[in-house]
């Protein structure tokens, strides 16, 4: 099934089915660092209008459902002038696209807000996270060896740069 897909900002009317489709994502398991189930309050907090979130941008089909997110915000971890991105695609039904159509509005966003590169921290064993960013340009500048899960489970963290001036 192919879909037609609007890119537009996340509101805060959004934030119960985001975080529906998020904690969706977080119970499957494998694919993100979040492992600890939102609400729609802490949602709108920390990827729409708190005070890191830098810009949230959602993928909505025609008839309204909401195909997936692409947030950006601040972590103490990265420079100033970087965002840390996250990308996030509704898992059932799956939508071809979601992050593709995502991207050119948050790179745009991130480009006039003067930033001046993008992070994004993929979990080792996340491959189409991994594979999504690479077809994005993002080229890896870290590796975090053996990060524990909540179960101690470690995981190495892939730490990503897309240079907003180059790409």
């Amino acid at each position: 099934m192919t879909s037609t897909l609007t890119v537009r900002p996340a509101r805060p009317a959004d934030a119960a089915d985001l975080a529906a489709l998020l904690n969706a994502i977080i119970a499957i398991g494998g694919t993100t660092a979040l492992e600890t189930p939102y609400s729609a309050d802490a949602f709108a907090r920390y990827f729409i209008d708190g005070p890191n979130s830098l810009s949230c941008f959602v993928a909505e089909e025609a008839g309204g459902a909401l195909a997936g997110f692409q947030a950006l915000g601040r972590i103490a971890d990265l420079p100033a002038g970087w965002g840390d991105i996250g990308t996030f695609a509704r898992v059932a039904p799956k939508v071809a696209g979601v992050g593709r159509a995502l991207f050119p509005a948050t790179r745009q966003w991130a480009r006039d807000a003067g930033l001046q590169a993008l992070n994004a921290t993929i979990r080792a064993d996340n491959t189409g996270g991994l594979a999504y960013y690479a077809a994005m340009g993002f080229e890896t500048y870290k590796v975090v060896p053996a990060v524990p899960l909540s179960d101690g489970t470690p995981v190495d963290r892939i730490w990503k740069r897309f240079d907003l001036a180059a790409g």
